[in-house]
């Protein structure tokens, strides 16, 4: 495998919880601090390095290849996964294969969903990719954050070894921002509906998948209330 340099965008949800606001535009391109959600995403990417993201999308799709281009601006390369219904991650993952990989062969990369803000340095994931890359059998790496007030049990516990596991304390919330390798979707059929939580627990109780804590800004940007806050902060920090 080479280095990281591939990225993965979920774009392809339909926002419910946001509407009206997503009836007439997609969710990703939302915009908080003068820039749409997924900008945000797209412009921290290419200074951390990457050279080519993929993008899914099913809901008002052609709105989001006719705002962002061809990534030339971004400095680097788009590709877009068109979804006819929304596949959930993993199989957006699956349906994406041929955009992630070249020539077929395994690649490790970054995910992280469309509606996510948060000011992490993807530079610092090249380690623990470089890990998974060399590892025999497929595994995963997720960014976790302190637990928000909406979900204050979080999903999974990580160790001190950086190891997570499906039990035990401190518990934190999986921020959306991921490490996977192409080799766990081969058998997944193209098409197919399919979430990534099975992946995350079977990697996580086979001790495939470790993590990091991030605990910077981060918000999942889930409802007009939580985009409105989010836009307010920003424009007053660039003030």
């Amino acid at each position: 495998m080479k280095n990281l340099n591939k990225a993965m965008i979920f774009a392809a949800g339909r926002g419910e919880r946001m509407r009206p606001l997503t009836d007439t535009c997609p969710k990703p391109l939302l915009k908080v601090g003068g820039k749409s959600l997924i900008e945000w995403q797209i412009e921290r990417l290419a200074r951390a390095g990457f050279t080519t993201i993929v993008i899914n999308h099913a809901w008002l799709g052609a709105q989001i290849e006719a705002a962002l281009g061809d990534g030339s601006r971004y400095g680097l390369s788009l590709r877009y996964s068109a979804e006819h219904e929304a596949l959930e991650t993993a199989g957006g993952i699956a349906q994406a294969l041929p955009l992630l990989e070249d020539a077929g062969k395994p690649e490790v990369f970054v995910a992280v969903s469309g509606d996510v803000y948060a000011d992490f340095d993807y530079a610092a994931l090249r380690v623990p990719a470089a890990r998974l890359a060399e590892a025999a059998d497929p595994g995963m790496h997720l960014v976790m954050v302190p637990n928000p007030a909406f979900h204050p049990k979080g999903d999974f516990a990580l160790g001190s070894d950086g190891v997570l596991s499906l039990e035990g304390a401190p518990r934190y919330t999986f921020g959306n921002i991921g490490l996977y390798d192409t080799r766990m979707f081969r058998d997944l059929a193209p098409g197919t509906r399919r979430a990534l939580t099975p992946y995350y627990r079977e990697a996580i109780a086979q001790k495939r998948a470790s993590g990091e804590l991030y605990e910077g800004l981060w918000e999942n940007v889930g409802t007009p209330a939580q985009l409105d806050a989010l836009d307010r902060q920003l424009v007053a920090q660039n003030a």
